[in-house]
């Protein structure tokens, strides 16, 4: 059997996409241990800095029966140069499953065509559809399934901007996207995904009517030199009151974390009862538990 890897929500089907995020609903309700992974080894390789992705995944495979072996670039041959394909290939012979947070989504492509066991997207320049699970668990929770649902990206078309596309075109719901010129998602996404997602220069269009409302930072990791260059660029983009009294009575918002009040969004919408990032963070836990479990059993979703 080929070895399946989750580097974008791509990698999985729209049935098995919801077949997990019902079994991580099922996970954060189990109570008692529950070891389906003993003795298997999570290996995660981090090049940027972490808090949540790191803890969810550590915490994730012992409460699972297995363990974790973190690396930085400092803590391996990796930073002394060796080749990453030698590294995929030496590490997937000595570990279980295998999660890379790095910088370019082509590094995760390329240690997962030369590893034995499964590759996780921890997070990359491109897409981090991890924190989609989480997001979505959390919608699930709260609403039931989001197809035919409308939800508003308002900032930066960057890497969970474009894993919402894609879970837009998986699970079947309306994605706009607003967003200033210039720092739009890749075309080629938004053409994959059809009439599903649309692009505006208004946040304030893109809420209209929205069943969700989400955001990110506007200047990401290694982004930091842009930091006022995006300042200037984004002030109509901050997600506020004006901006959640445009969407249905009952919109939720969520924000991936860790988050600028006053930039991106106001302390009174991160605060306020609309927001359910505080579930959607603790998601992170859950939902990487059924990917972890899923990956190392199969069939653990039939």
């Amino acid at each position: 059997m080929n070895t399946r890897h989750f580097l974008t929500l791509s990698d999985l089907s729209a049935r098995e996409i919801r077949a997990l995020l019902h079994r991580a609903i099922e996970l954060k309700r189990l109570g008692g241990p529950y070891e389906p992974l003993k003795n298997r080894v999570l290996g995660m390789i981090f090049e940027k800095a972490s808090t949540r992705t790191r803890v969810s995944f550590e915490v994730g495979i012992v409460q699972l029966g297995g363990a974790a072996i973190f690396l930085s670039p400092k803590d391996s041959q990796l930073g002394r140069g060796e080749p990453l394909e030698d590294t995929a290939r030496v590490l997937s012979r000595m570990v279980d499953v295998i999660a890379l947070r790095t910088h370019r989504h082509e590094t995760v492509e390329r240690f997962a065509a030369h590893s034995r066991v499964p590759v996780i997207n921890a997070l990359t320049d491109r897409f981090h559809p991890c924190q989609l699970l989480a997001d979505l668990q959390t919608w699930f929770e709260h609403r039931g399934d989001i197809r035919g649902c409308r939800v508003a990206w308002i900032g930066d078309g960057n890497n969970m901007c474009q894993s919402y596309i894609n879970a837009a075109r998986l699970l079947d719901f309306q994605l706009t996207v607003a967003c200033p010129e210039g720092y739009e998602p890749e075309p080629g996404l938004i053409n994959s995904a059809g009439d599903q997602v649309s692009l505006t220069r208004d946040p304030r269009e893109a809420s209209q009517g929205a069943d969700l409302i989400v955001t990110d930072v506007w200047a990401s990791m290694g982004q930091e030199e842009e930091q006022q260059q995006r300042i200037e660029a984004f002030p109509a983009f901050q997600v506020n009151r004006e901006l959640m009294q445009r969407a249905n009575t009952d919109a939720l918002f969520m924000h991936c974390l860790p988050a600028h009040r006053g930039e991106e969004v106001t302390a009174e919408v991160l605060e306020g009862p609309q927001s359910v990032v505080w579930d959607e963070a603790e998601n992170r836990l859950h939902a990487q538990k059924a990917l972890l479990e899923f990956l190392l059993s199969p069939h653990s979703l039939d």
